[in-house]
């Protein structure tokens, strides 16, 4: 961006908000012009000699370490201190897990609707192979992933095999160790529900924990008790 187009958009933001995605990947010489129109709170509208007091919430974001980018010198640390107000930290989607149903449902709408399907639901071996992805691409690569599920799908469900994409684990690699622990805690839960019908409170107690624990994990990996309140155990074979 030219600091000429930022006045501009700054001028357009007046009384309102301005976004700055990607801050991180500013050159210094813009980094020092952005400061200073930070710190005075005016600028000259481009075409304009005379300065304007700037109304504006700035806002910005960053897929990077800005402070271990200060660090290695590639960002003003002035400019750091004076964005760095009501910092929020957002984690990436594999360390989001309970997001991922929900996210990938609102997107299955999206598409479903957008090329006039009726794709209405993932089933639960697709939803296995969303939670085991690290989605390196966060919710971008989720999204991507699930407009691909919608283009290809035939039916009413997606299915494991429309899940690909961008989908980039290899089979032949041994998945990380919180990774590993997600999946064997989440089809751990999942039998506790099975074996008691979706009752959150004996699971609980087969379980040694507390209902509010169970409660909690429920929510980190997208199960809800009311969804196996109607199967029943299944009946092994002797």
């Amino acid at each position: 961006m030219r600091i000429g187009s930022a006045r501009a958009f700054f001028a357009r933001a007046q009384g309102g908000s301005f976004f700055l995605d990607e801050i991180s990947e500013l050159p210094m010489s813009m980094q020092v012009k952005l400061l200073r129109v930070l710190e005075e709170r005016e600028f000259y509208p481009l075409g304009s000699s005379r300065k304007v007091k700037m109304d504006v919430r700035f806002i910005s974001a960053s897929n990077r370490d800005l402070e271990q980018w200060v660090g290695e010198g590639h960002f003003r640390e002035d400019l750091y201190y004076r964005i760095h107000v009501i910092p929020i930290s957002l984690p990436p989607l594999r360390k989001r897990k309970a997001d991922i149903l929900p996210l990938a449902n609102s997107f299955l709408a999206t598409f479903s609707q957008a090329s006039g399907k009726s794709v209405r639901e993932i089933s639960p071996a697709a939803l296995d192979k969303l939670l085991a992805n690290d989605w390196p691409g966060n919710v971008r690569e989720l999204k991507n992933v699930m407009e691909y599920a919608v283009a290809m799908a035939t039916g009413a469900v997606v299915t494991p095999e429309l899940i690909t994409g961008a989908m980039t684990r290899k089979d032949a690699e041994p998945p990380s160790l919180s990774h590993a622990k997600d999946k064997f805690e989440r089809e751990y839960l999942i039998e506790l529900l099975e074996l008691n019908h979706g009752n959150v409170s004996q699971a609980a107690k087969m379980a040694g924990k507390y209902r509010a624990d169970v409660y909690g994990l429920l929510r980190k990996h997208g199960l809800n008790p009311v969804d196996f309140r109607q199967r029943k155990t299944p009946t092994r074979g002797s």
